[in-house]
């Protein structure tokens, strides 16, 4: 693994379109030998071993040093730092330019540059890597690994030369070579590798485990295609393959000695010993790819593995390929190669829903085995099972890392030998669950059938850890009273509509009752499930024929969120509301039995990659106004900026940086969406994954109203009761998600009527930003002025990007819902825009609407004619009101109560644009947001991860 140093290049003053290969290295080589080895060389101490990465090449003295000819000699690099690590850092970039680039030889184009660049840095950080690992290997250290399906990272070139602190040298080094650094940034596509708040939350905890030293790794899966790109059409969303590696990753590194194999089908036998074993089935081999994450200002760099999944070549059907039967032939490796193709894949069909179960297998399986691969490693001859607690820490983000409970069982007890009882105690010790939703239809369940046939040998294990569950239950509230261990049952079982063992079955058993009628026909019942009227039915002893429909068996399901708390020795929730839901509501039951393992831990954003970097111009102001940098690792410094608010310098500065990105996007604006917006207007933002709890069905009906207003009045009034609004909605909605592909349909048919309107202007802008991701964030987030977060009270975990846009000085609209509340308290409730009913109101304000009770206003069902009218469009959406009415029913009875609280929603909007109009008064609300937004650093939470969770201590490189 050496990488290498040669010197400088081409550094012409001009933008090269060619680089001339002949002269690349010998330019370089020609400046000083000291700067030839400035990179690549660790000084450890005596306990680690000395690395010294560095090629050189032949010196052609004939050719001038373009740096030379500029400065005037070579001995002027060796009198400014500055300049040496420019000289080096170019000569890494041109290296990989030449020896390393996916690219072709001709020119130096910007794609180009960006893949030589991030290639030189991952040098860099293999150094730190390999670095961090033999310090974490030879202290043994214990060390937390982070399970998730998604890692939402965004690009990670500026954060990786602003983490090493190289982002001067870097900037003149492209510089020097002809392009921006900023340039160069934009060339990378985000890694499609996570959807939403979970991703991203995930990719946050590894930026601040690196950053704070503590020993962890990250365990995801290597989707080719993510998630998906979305597209805005003037059908609404449409949806095609992400592209993000279509041009390599220079991040990665292929461990092709690194890879395990996972099993599927099969069946289970018992041995002569009397064991149970997997054997038979399809067998995949899951190869790692290992991305590094550097802390900031730390040498600490730890790991991000990804799995790819193939089949050996031995597998590979030779004879059926010869033959012409090219598709039998490589459907083994088909079949093992599109589990890692799509993030979620569509689960509406059976091959859907293997194929997400397979991929939560894959992750599971590989992850333990490379897991306890390291821990037998670092053990030595002696592996002491009982130990690996004490060493290992495994955190599943949600429920998709479930199987790795029944995994791990699996491995102790199949493959070392350990007994159920030991084996079950290590597990508990071992693994721990963050909880992230409260909605249902998100608290996974899978089909028993389907795991059956799919992982055998885990159904026998979970059947195992459901019956010890029952029996536990059975222990702690005894056999006195059958109804309350039957509601018991129902509510923590694992196994749901599975017969309970006949130990405990028989108590259930109820006497049946003498009748006059033959109980072994009382199959003819009514579809409500009483007995048929005797009159009608039976003429003396001569029965009628009753053709009545079957009653439906409900499906034997896995309840994959109560084995998590079963297996667990912690349930944490990720803000203070959610996880009082949880412990109240959610696993009410399992709280009652064992309240100690319930924690609270509220979310956070890492303020590197969300401030520091995305929002150059706000962070020059803070670190001017609070007397340093430290609030970028101490975010307690931001709340000095309170005692400022009043100050009308401060004011300035502030709203002068917010106009500068506020300029940056209404560039982008029209670039994505070729609609021009006024910079002089309130950016108001809603940016999220489109779905109806979050309610941007809500914020697009306060959109129509409000221009429904506008078009009733004349120029004048309208600019007197208005303050100018740029409306911009971003978000995917899951492909096959039809009624939130309908709301994004509404946004834009909405959007394509106001942006036309000649009698609005730019009083009014409704823009929908296609394929929102990271790097858009990073735009948008530093430019917003009001930021919606107005889900249904007691229906958001806690939400991430509420955190980004305070710390960014965006004063929220929201509910008390997630860490929302969180967020108002520290702010103050002054610079928060509350509105809507409460989380404890919600299950009586449904009730009052199922009873038939609830009127809704009469505002609200103006603007839905005004939908039904053909105003924006004639596009049929009557099944998206049609979910607005009615009182219960699936897709009816306003569920996520959009009705119930537009009234609250509107007369909150109307606060807005007054506060708005009083600009020191605004800019006063927007620099005591940053201010109290200093407890959501995602710092704050992994230190409490890491003391009340993991228990795992910091460890800082030499």
């Amino acid at each position: 693994m050496a990488y290498c140093c040669a010197t400088a290049s081409n550094l012409g003053g001009g933008a090269p379109t060619l680089l001339d290969r002949s002269s690349i290295l010998s330019n370089f080589n020609r400046s000083s030998k000291t700067s030839s080895q400035l990179f690549f060389t660790t000084t450890a101490k005596s306990s680690y071993r000395k690395r010294h990465f560095y090629v050189r090449s032949e010196a052609k003295p004939k050719l001038k040093d373009p740096i030379a000819v500029e400065q005037g000699d070579a001995s002027s690099i060796d009198k400014s730092k500055s300049d040496a690590e420019a000289v080096a850092v170019a000569s890494r970039i041109t290296y990989h330019a030449e020896f390393t680039s996916s690219f072709s030889p001709e020119g130096f184009h910007l794609p180009k540059a960006y893949y030589a660049t991030a290639q030189s840095i991952r040098d860099s950080l293999i150094i730190n890597w390999n670095a961090t690992y033999d310090m974490y290997e030879k202290m043994n250290v214990k060390q937390a690994y982070y399970l998730s399906m998604e890692f939402l990272q965004g690009r990670a070139l500026l954060n990786a030369i602003g983490n090493l602190e190289l982002s001067g040298a870097y900037g003149e080094a492209l510089r020097k070579l002809g392009h921006k650094l900023e340039n160069v940034v934009l060339q990378e596509p985000d890694a499609a590798l996570g959807n939403g708040g979970l991703g991203r939350l995930a990719s946050c905890f590894l930026d601040s485990l690196a950053t704070l030293n503590y020993p962890a790794w990250g365990y995801g899966l290597r989707y080719k295609y993510g998630l998906f790109k979305q597209l805005i059409t003037k059908e609404g969303q449409e949806e095609v393959a992400e592209n993000w590696l279509e041009m390599g990753n220079p991040w990665e590194i292929i461990r092709n000695d690194i890879s395990y194999p996972v099993k599927f089908y099969g069946k289970v036998v018992t041995g002569s010993d009397g064991k149970r074993r997997w054997i038979g089935g399809e067998d995949i081999v899951a190869v790692a790819h290992d991305v590094p994450i550097p802390g900031y200002k730390t040498k600490t760099t730890i790991n991000l593995r990804l799995w790819s999944t193939k089949v050996p070549s031995v597998d590979f059907d030779l004879s059926a390929f010869n033959s012409g039967e090219h598709t039998k032939a490589c459907e083994s490796q088909a079949n093992a190669e599109k589990i890692c193709y799509i993030l979620y894949p569509g689960d509406d069909s059976l091959e859907g829903k293997t194929l997400r179960l397979k991929q939560q297998y894959t992750l599971c399986s590989a992850s333990l085995q490379d897991i306890i691969k390291c821990f037998e490693k670092r053990s030595g001859e002696n592996v002491l099972w009982k130990e690996f607690p004490e060493k290992v820490a495994v955190q599943m983000n949600d429920t998709h890392p479930t199987l790795c409970i029944p995994e791990l069982m699996r491995i102790l007890i199949d493959l070392k030998g350990i007994s159920w009882k030991e084996a079950w105690d290590i597990t508990q010790r071992t693994v721990a669950y963050t909880n992230h939703t409260v909605l249902p239809e998100a608290l996974e369940k899978w089909s028993l059938e389907l795991m059956q046939k799919l992982l055998p040998r885990h159904v026998e294990i979970i059947e195992m850890i459901d019956e010890e569950l029952i029996n536990g239950i059975v222990a702690e509230f005894g056999k006195s009273d059958p109804e309350l261990l039957e509601r018991k049952f129902n509510s923590m079982r694992i196994l749901e509509n599975v017969e309970l063992p006949s130990s405990i079955a028989d108590m259930f058993i109820k006497p049946k009752e003498m009748s006059a009628i033959d109980t072994s026909e009382v199959s003819k019942v009514s579809d409500k499930g009483s007995l048929a009227d005797e009159e009608d039915e039976f003429v003396g002893n001569t029965e009628k024929e009753v053709d009545l429909p079957p009653v439906p068996i409900p499906p034997k399901m896995v309840r994959m969120a109560n084995l998590c708390v079963v297996g667990g020795h912690v349930v944490n929730g990720v803000a203070e509301i959610h996880s009082e839901i949880v412990k109240q509501d959610v696993f009410n039951d399992f709280y009652k039995l064992w309240p100690e393992k319930f924690q609270n831990k509220t979310n956070g954003v890492t303020p590197r990659r969300w401030i520091y970097y995305c929002n150059p111009d706000l962070s020059k102001i803070i670190t001017k106004w609070t007397g340093g940098e430290d609030w970028v690792l101490n975010t307690e410094k931001l709340a000095e900026l309170r005692k400022f608010a009043d100050n009308e310098d401060l004011q300035s500065e502030w709203r002068a940086a917010k106009r500068i990105n506020k300029l940056k996007v209404v560039s982008f604006l029209k670039e994505k969406t070729g609609y021009s917006v006024s910079p002089d207007a309130m950016f108001d933002i809603q940016v999220k994954r489109i779905h109806e709890y979050k309610r941007q069905l809500l914020n697009i009906f306060g959109i129509i109203y409000r221009y429904k207003k506008m078009k009733e009045m004349n120029a004048i009034e309208r600019k007197e009761k208005f303050t100018s609004r740029v409306c911009i909605f971003g978000g995917k909605a899951f492909a096959t998600y039809a009624q939130a592909k309908r709301i994004v349909k509404l946004i834009t048919d909405v959007g394509a009527t106001v942006n036309n309107d000649p009698d609005i202007g730019d009083l009014l802008k409704v823009l929908f930003v296609p394929d929102y991701n990271v790097s858009v964030a990073e735009l948008l987030i530093p430019a917003t002025e009001l930021s919606q977060h107005i889900s249904t009270a007691g229906m958001e975990a806690s939400g991430t990007s509420n955190m980004k846009f305070s710390m960014n000085g965006c004063i929220l609209i929201g509910t008390l819902d997630g860490a929302n509340v969180e967020i108002r308290e520290e702010v103050g409730e002054d610079n928060f825009f509350l509105f809507g009913a409460q989380a404890h109101e919600i299950e009586g304000l449904r009730k009052e609407r199922a009873e038939g009770k609830f009127v809704p206003d009469a505002r609200f069902e103006e603007v839905k004619e005004y939908v039904r009218s053909g105003a924006f469009g004639p596009y049929n959406y009557d099944e998206l009101m049609a979910s607005l009415e009615g009182n219960e029913g699936f897709g009816r009875g306003d569920y996520f109560l959009v009705g119930k609280d537009f009234p609250s929603y509107i007369e909150c909007q109307e606060k807005v644009d007054e506060a708005y109009r009083d600009q020191k008064r605004w800019t006063r609300m927007s620099i005591l947001n940053s201010a109290g937004s200093y407890k959501f650093s995602s710092d704050r939470t992994i230190h409490e991860y890491a003391r009340d969770i993991w228990n795992i201590q910091s460890l800082e490189l030499p």
